[in-house]
């Protein structure tokens, strides 16, 4: 990504006299000039990453076919390519085990930490000793909350959020900063184990997502960026291209140990955050979430003993209803597309208000660490208050007699919490609330229980999960959107379920999945995948036409009023994530029309002077370069060309031959085995290194530098006429860098280069702040 703050501007007069009359811009062809700027075009690399700005890059994934590639390609024996290709496999294989592994290690920790904090606080109400049980349940959520959000705040800022926004800019071609490293991943475990103990209206699934992408970056480097291994196999992953791969089966691993899901996992990736994917990719991915379901079936399976504490068969988010008849008729369709419209509706509005609150919460946090950590705290006090106390305005409801399950029930688990309630009754808001969340899911879910709960109950749980909902996310802790959305919309479908009557045939706990799944589609927009990992979830195939359909509905509901949640968080950020679909306008736009808004273009020649390398590298922050030659004859030509172009070259591999001295003394082009003296693929892929640190002799000033062998000879280029929408699906297709823009007539004398644009030129809105009146033409669409 270049840094275009070098932006040379025009004078207003020039821009007067270049206007001339304004033209609409509907009524204009792609080859006259469209409308003149004001300004440059802006580009600004600057991100929310973590806790502070960062400047950030774009993501070389496109092939660097140079000449060190070829030959490197051309020597590999078939010995070499079968280790490439098992060494991707193993490497999928221990994201999945340690993913696994992981998740495991998360769901027992909550699972006891939680269990045993609410055991000895239903001990205290027993007693009748509320107010000592009420500081105890208060203290002990306020002492976990404030270990993830001291780590968060003063150890590893990137790790608080669910992550996924992150995830999605990186596999879309954008280097967020620190997102992957050691210590974010320990304390993304650490701050998610304390967070979710404590209670708070958040999830550990955002969290699994970025904690499994964290370790497939980690494996595919060979450890954190200070203590690297340097082993030679795995080198081979030193590039872009094959991390992303690597990171893409991470995050599936991460969804499928969150909701023990291997086809959702797969399909999360491939809807919601891989930008580019191949067949290849997706055995991969899907061998890598099979081995984290046989990891964590192995664990279910050495828990259900009772080896685990107070870990059984649960833990994980599951509701199994394999074993109900799911029945329903055509007059059923009218509540599934209430519930359709209602999650739509409603994931909207979450979206709209959890934008206002974190904005809100940007203000904040920009006051220091200390504001970070009482805002995490002030949550905690708030959300602890609230549930201890609510379920004393809730009334005992007597056990029904005809149920086999245990009631009243005093343990950690169980549908029927006793509370302050005598022998006999039970608290149907306290079976809500004081639990974990995953057993509030499970206790909503639940099937057959058409009188469990009463619909004043179910009402102030879904008031009071809204509220939690909106001011949870976004506090310093690792914090992940899927469960308070799931508790939020199986309380309204439970509610519409019980409100339905004998006018339903769908089972309550049903219509609270169907809620669920209508909120998450509202606010996430995830069709496809969410409908594999409910149906996974439920084990129950009938499920699926009625779930399809209120995915489709909430969906479509939804996108009428605003972007997904993730669009959301990535704009907030400041990350420059490329849609799939360019805006209608931006094909009345031409690319050379966008190169005329930037400087011009600065150009290396084929063999140049060590000084002219130094100070482009010093005086520009371009990541890449057109090669320019003059006087070059191009193959079956006698005469020579006055330019042409060789092709482009990086701003790292500059570095690199500054850095090993690859200069000679005489203007001249270098042999093959020169060239493999000096460099080798490997060395080619780091991307460290800084001009700063670079140390040239005023006499290595004078010498030249042959950098035909290091740059890509075959760039990707457009021609100057095409559409500003056609490139910039090619752009994000092939997962470019760097797009240059050659003339459509080659003028003798003229440079073989219009431009090159960049992720940030191809933005909507840095397009139009140098086509202001490109606005008006976007709001006529």
């Amino acid at each position: 990504m270049e840094d275009d703050s070098t932006h040379l501007e025009k004078s207003e007069s020039q821009h007067n006299m270049m206007d001339g009359e304004e033209r609409d811009p509907e009524s204009n062809s792609l080859h006259q000039p469209l409308l003149k700027r004001n300004r440059t075009l802006s580009s600004n690399p600057l991100a929310l990453v973590g806790a502070k700005v960062s400047h950030i890059e774009s993501l070389d994934y496109e092939i660097n076919e140079n000449d060190i590639f070829k030959h490197d390609w051309r020597s590999r024996s078939k010995v070499q390519v079968f280790q490439y290709i098992f060494l991707k496999w193993k490497l999928a294989f221990l994201v999945g085990l340690l993913t696994g592994l992981i998740a495991t290690f998360i769901n027992l920790a909550v699972e006891n930490i939680a269990g045993y904090k609410l055991l000895a606080v239903v001990h205290l109400i027993k007693k009748k000793r509320y107010v000592i049980g009420f500081a105890y349940f208060t203290g002990a959520n306020l002492i976990l909350t404030t270990v993830a959000a001291v780590l968060c705040v003063w150890f590893a800022p990137t790790a608080a959020g669910p992550g996924i926004p992150e995830i999605k800019a990186y596999l879309n071609g954008v280097d967020t900063p620190n997102m992957f490293g050691a210590s974010t991943l320990i304390v993304k475990i650490i701050g998610s184990i304390g967070a979710v103990s404590a209670g708070l209206d958040l999830g550990k699934e955002g969290p699994l997502v970025h904690i499994g992408s964290c370790i497939a970056s980690l494996l595919g480097q060979g450890g954190p960026d200070n203590y690297r291994l340097k082993w030679r196999w795995l080198r081979y992953f030193n590039n872009d291209r094959d991390r992303r791969d690597i990171i893409t089966s991470g995050t599936s691993s991460g969804v499928c140990a969150a909701f023990r899901a291997p086809v959702g996992g797969v399909l999360f990736a491939l809807e919601e955050v891989a930008t580019w994917w191949r067949s290849a990719l997706l055995w991969r991915t899907f061998f890598s979430t099979a081995v984290v379901v046989v990891v964590l079936r192995l664990f279910i399976e050495i828990c259900s003993t009772g080896n685990c504490g107070l870990f059984g068969s649960g833990g994980l988010i599951m509701f199994d209803v394999s074993d109900v008849v799911v029945r329903y008729h055509v007059l059923d369709i009218i509540p599934v597309t209430i519930i359709g419209i209602i999650g739509g509706v409603l994931g909207s509005l979450y979206n709209y208000f959890l934008h206002k609150v974190l904005s809100l919460y940007s203000i904040i946090n920009q006051k220091g660490k200390i504001h970070k950590l009482f805002l995490g705290l002030s949550v905690a006090l708030f959300t602890s208050v609230c549930q201890y106390c609510l379920p004393f305005l809730a009334k005992c409801r007597a056990c029904d007699p005809s149920i086999t399950e245990a009631c009243p029930t005093n343990g950690r688990s169980g549908n029927f919490k006793q509370f302050n309630c005598p022998d006999g009754y039970y608290n149907d808001l306290a079976t809500l609330l004081l639990t974990t969340n995953d057993d509030a899911v499970r206790n909503v879910f639940s099937t057959n229980t058409p009188s469990e709960y009463t619909m004043t109950s179910l009402l102030i749980f879904f008031a009071l999960f809204c509220i939690l909902g909106l001011f949870t996310f976004g506090i310093a802790v690792p914090t992940g959107l899927f469960l308070p959305i799931i508790l939020i919309g199986s309380a309204y479908g439970r509610l519409l379920g019980i409100a339905m009557g004998s006018y339903t045939h769908i089972d309550q706990g049903l219509y609270a999945v169907l809620g669920a799944a209508s909120l998450m589609a509202g606010s996430m927009r995830m069709t496809v995948s969410l409908c594999v990992i409910f149906l996974e979830l439920t084990n129950n195939l009938l499920l699926l036409p009625i779930t399809m359909m209120v995915l489709l509905i909430a969906k479509t509901v939804g996108d009428s009023f605003n972007p997904s949640i993730y669009e959301i968080i990535l704009e907030l950020k400041g990350l420059p994530f490329l849609d799939a679909n360019p805006e209608p306008w931006m094909r009345n736009l031409t690319v050379g029309e966008l190169a005329d808004a930037k400087p011009p273009v600065v150009a290396l020649s084929g063999i140049e002077k060590v000084s002219r390398i130094v100070d482009v590298l010093k005086n520009t922050t371009h990541n890449g370069f057109p090669i320019v030659d003059e006087g070059a004859v191009p193959p079956g030509f006698v005469v020579p060309v006055e330019k042409a172009l060789h092709g482009l070259i990086l701003r790292a591999h500059l570095l690199q031959a500054l850095k090993k001295k690859w200069f000679l003394t005489e203007r001249r082009k270098t042999e093959d085995w020169e060239v493999r003296e000096k460099f080798n693929w490997v060395d080619l892929a780091e991307r460290e290194a800084k001009i700063e640190e670079v140390a040239v002799t005023q006499n290595e000033m004078d010498m030249y530098v042959d950098l035909h062998p290091l740059a890509n000879a075959t760039p990707y280029t457009v021609v100057e006429s095409m559409s500003v929408a056609k490139a910039m699906v090619l752009f994000r297709q092939v997962g470019l860098r760097h797009l240059l823009i050659v003339p459509k007539y080659q003028a003798a004398g003229a440079s073989p280069v219009v431009g090159i644009l960049t992720r940030q030129d191809l933005r909507a809105c840095n397009i139009l702040t140098a086509f202001p009146h490109l606005a008006r033409s976007k709001k006529d669409h």
